[in-house]
């Protein structure tokens, strides 16, 4: 909460205090296992969204990390751990997921070349992949995922089987995505079957 004269107001969007409070515990083991990928002196890009900036608040072992963002839920993570270098894009600010998305972002992002991208979604499935519910978030992931050597989604099972208003990405684009283990139960018996065939990393926490 932000103080004011005569009472408070909510410090961050009611969207965003409803993520942050959705799955948590999940997104928590997903953010650590992500970061447990992350090598000393490494280069990597952490996409807007409540699990993937988690990923900074996990990278207190790791040194000389170089970490590009366009997420504001990163800064405070990133400035109490002198072994982060952060770069903070600008742009469009958007208060309902705290990142800086347009133009100005886009083109800011492909001056970045990193081993490892973290990206989150609004939904994910074999038939529709990443799919988020805005245009320029979508947008902001693309240029990401060409941005990086590797592109891992982060996403709780909750997300699975969900289809946001855009297409992002097929999940053929990304290394690895890390779920909790909740996935399984969300999948049927031909998920399971395309899921084994696909070759796709899956990691579950």
């Amino acid at each position: 909460m932000v103080r004011t004269w005569g009472g408070a107001v909510a410090a961050f969007h009611p969207r965003i205090l409803a993520r942050q409070r959705s799955m948590s515990e999940q997104k928590k083991r997903i953010a650590r296992a992500a970061a447990a990928l992350v090598s000393d002196g490494d280069t990597i890009i952490i996409e807007a969204g409540t699990t993937t900036a988690l990923v900074a608040a996990y990278l207190v072992g790791s040194k000389d990390i170089s970490v590009v963002t366009n997420s504001t839920l990163v800064i405070p993570y990133a400035r109490s751990n002198p072994n982060i270098s952060l770069t903070v894009v600008g742009g469009l600010f958007r208060p309902e997921t705290e990142s800086f998305v347009g133009p100005s972002a886009r083109e800011l992002l492909m001056q970045f070349h990193v081993r490892l991208a973290f990206v989150g979604t609004d939904g994910f499935s074999f038939d529709h992949g990443m799919s988020t519910h805005l245009l320029e978030g979508a947008e902001i992931v693309q240029t990401v995922a060409k941005q990086a050597e590797q592109t891992i989604l982060l996403a709780d099972s909750s997300k699975y089987g969900r289809k946001g208003f855009v297409r992002v990405l097929p999940l053929s684009a990304v290394t690895r995505i890390i779920t909790d283990e909740g996935l399984r139960e969300r999948m049927n018996e031909q998920d399971r079957e395309r899921c084994a065939e696909s070759g796709l990393n899956i990691d579950t926490v």
